[in-house]
């Protein structure tokens, strides 16, 4: 029996996906299960696994963009084999027939990947001459670009350039970024923020909260109440422009911007307003490991109202951070310094972030922005009273 493998719908909107790279070889045997591709959708990098045991047969080559139904591949059920025996088959047969000059190619061009095979005969690239790095020798794409001589190279030099497709979520990443730019009348504004009262508190608190939660206490459940609160106070903040409509949420579905293995991702924590600080703790916690393993999903990074990008862990000092589309605003975090500022009269040292809130001046004025941004750092600067009521041990359920 041969099986027809069909593209799945990695979430709801999404049309189509890009082949990234398939982790098998033509004529392989796959079990059951076994990842067999990487495919790219506009948000995320999502992993294809076989449906049944048996030897696969490509239908789509790498860097294809295939709709969401789509047949990409046949697996025929009834072959019987290993994975480990068809690739070491494949190397065997390869090495052992040199004589045979046509049998030579014909066996090269099968440990071609496809989109090897395509940029090889684009370029008129002699494959024979490049030691692939896959599995079982198999000749990738990237092998191809870097054995590809460079342009402007000259005797004894070892420069070389490569030469790589933009994946389908890096392409839709930079065209959503310059649609905003393009779409949205955005402004940035900025604020300082004296970071000590929140340093004490951690200092005091972090160890027993780490022991009775089993996760840090962190700056980002600060910055995720405050903006909460913030956002109540100034609704056109959580809002966003629909045609000729404003829509207005009474709901707080916080994006935090998430450095993964493919780029940024933004996953939600879902109704912020819920949750106290080890409830946005361990959220942040979750989400954060999801992305960075790869296993996040569509949905979780689908919603969002406003957005939480913190800079300062990459040492940024100042930004102006890019609306995250169709929201309206996003707070921009960044890395903590010691300062001399000005405190009763006196200069003191202390450690100072500065905060930058971008926003669609469309629907929010400059009034609502100043005045998010200053709700944000009365907050972070007065934590015990205005974010823990001054019931510091209850806030984070340490009795």
């Amino acid at each position: 029996m041969v099986l027809k493998m069909q593209i799945p719908s990695p979430g709801e909107s999404i049309s189509e996906v890009e082949i990234a790279q398939w982790l098998v070889a033509d004529g392989e045997y796959v079990e059951k299960d076994q990842i067999i591709a990487e495919i790219d959708s506009d948000k995320a990098t999502l992993e294809l696994p076989a449906e049944e045991s048996g030897v696969i047969t490509l239908k789509a080559e790498e860097g294809d963009v295939v709709e969401v139904g789509q047949v990409v591949c046949h697996i025929d059920t009834s072959a019987k084999g290993s994975t480990k025996q068809k690739s070491t088959e494949l190397v065997q047969t390869t090495e052992e027939k040199p004589e045979n000059t046509e049998k030579e190619v014909d066996l090269k061009s099968e440990i071609l990947s496809p989109a090897a095979r395509k940029i090889a005969e684009e370029k008129n690239i002699d494959t024979n001459q490049i030691k692939g790095t896959g599995k079982a020798g198999r000749i990738t794409k990237q092998d191809v670009l870097l054995g590809k001589p460079a342009m402007g190279n000259y005797s004894n030099s070892s420069r070389s350039e490569s030469r790589n497709k933009l994946s389908m979520l890096r392409r839709k990443v930079a065209e959503r970024l310059v649609t905003v730019k393009n779409e949205t009348a955005m402004l940035t504004t900025f604020n300082e923020v004296d970071m000590s009262a929140i340093f004490e508190l951690r200092k005091k608190y972090k160890e027993k909260f780490k022991e009775k939660h089993g996760v840090n206490l962190g700056f980002m459940s600060f910055f995720t109440l405050a903006s909460v609160r913030a956002l109540k106070e100034f609704p056109a903040v959580n809002s966003m422009i629909d045609g000729t409509e404003m829509i207005s949420y009474n709901y707080y579905d916080i994006s935090i911007a998430v450095s993964g293995p493919k780029g940024l991702m933004v996953p939600v924590i879902r109704s912020a307003e819920e949750l106290n600080f080890k409830g946005a703790e361990l959220e942040v916690k979750r989400l954060a490991e999801r992305a960075r393993d790869g296993q996040i999903t569509v949905d979780e990074m689908t919603g969002g109202t406003f957005t939480i990008s913190n800079g300062g862990v990459f040492g940024s000092m100042l930004s102006t951070p890019i609306i995250n589309p169709p929201q309206s605003a996003i707070l921009g975090m960044h890395n903590i310094v010691e300062r001399p500022i000005a405190v009763n009269g006196k200069v003191e040292i202390r450690p100072v972030m500065y905060l930058a809130l971008s926003y669609d001046h469309r629907i929010i004025d400059g009034r609502e922005s100043v005045g998010f941004l200053v709700h944000i750092k009365e907050a972070l600067e007065n934590p015990a009273e205005i974010l823990m009521n001054n019931k510091i041990e209850e806030a984070l359920e340490l009795n």
